[in-house]
């Protein structure tokens, strides 16, 4: 990748601002599930983002191939099933707390490589795969059990593993806007089947309506945006360690703007998750230094690399 030192800058703080857009949707969801049925929710919220993203996206997305919209149906489905269990562990869990669980997807990747893909692990995963366990145990042991809401969580993000392990394996770059289209009009479909036993719920008052539409243009569609520009005059590693920060931030704004407390088990919780995440970065960075390509688990399509809710 070549890029001048001032884009590379400028694509930095824009995707660290992405980020921080990202972080700060956990505790506006963590408010509306409270009214608003999980998949309700995410069924207008994915409807109006696909709606904006056709519209933005059209000639992209026509152009996709047939391979490449049954790959992106297939992924909607892991994505949008993964959407409902975090949204869902959220009426259950603290912003700040689901932040960082669902952020275990970063470590969660390489080992589902190994699972499905046969790659190897090496020492350094494993390393990351201890303090990613002791820093959930700290965040969500109960006594000898783990709460409802991190279990649920936890869950999502390994159906984000799974979502960048098939996104590795069979997408392409070129297409990755068309595909991210489609994915939001079918994540809009797979809620929309969970809302109809219980009838759609939709937001109620400005206040909530607002907060809706900020996560379908702000954090979706614009944010795409965003991101796909940054990432064009950035590596994958530097975007990868930057994205990183997204249960950093979502802690910070439930904390600031959500009322939440950070107390040492949040700190030293999220602070262990937050170390795991960097050390698997790293051991990828060495070994991409170290030998030309790399596998999914390694080096995932850094477009797949945030999972905001």
């Amino acid at each position: 990748m070549t890029t001048s030192p001032r884009l590379a800058r400028a694509a930095t703080l824009l995707l660290l601002f992405v980020t921080a857009v990202w972080g700060s949707t956990f505790f506006l969801i963590r408010d509306l599930v409270e009214t608003v049925p999980p998949s309700d929710f995410l069924a207008v919220r994915f409807a109006i983002a696909a709606v904006v993203m056709f519209a933005v996206f059209r000639r992209q997305t026509l152009a996709l191939s047939r391979a490449d919209l049954r790959l992106g149906i297939a992924l909607g489905v892991l994505y949008g099933l993964a959407q409902v269990l975090q949204t869902v562990g959220l009426a259950h869990t603290d912003a700040s707390v689901s932040g960082f669980v669902t952020g275990t997807y970063v470590v969660l990747t390489p080992v589902l490589g190994a699972l499905l893909l046969r790659d190897r692990v090496d020492a350094v995963t494993w390393g990351a795969v201890a303090l990613t366990t002791v820093g959930l145990a700290v965040l969500s042991l109960r006594g000898l059990s783990v709460g409802y809401g991190e279990g649920v969580t936890l869950a999502s993000a390994v159906l984000y593993a799974g979502h960048i392990i098939v996104l590795g394996r069979w997408s392409t770059p070129s297409a990755a806007v068309g595909l991210a289209t489609v994915q939001a009009g079918v994540i809009a479909l797979v809620c929309g089947v969970g809302a109809v036993p219980g009838g759609l719920t939709l937001p109620s008052g400005g206040g909530q309506w607002a907060s809706v539409l900020y996560m379908a243009l702000v954090a979706g569609a614009a944010a795409l945006w965003a991101q796909t520009w940054a990432q064009a005059h950035l590596t994958a590693t530097r975007a990868a360690i930057v994205m990183a920060m997204e249960p950093v931030f979502a802690a910070f704004f439930a904390v600031l703007l959500g009322g939440e407390s950070a107390t040492p088990r949040l700190l030293l919780g999220g602070g262990l998750v937050v170390a795991s995440m960097y050390l698997v970065e790293l051991r990828g960075m060495l070994a991409r230094r170290r030998r030309r390509g790399a596998s999914a688990a390694d080096d995932p399509p850094v477009e797949a690399l945030h999972h905001d809710v």
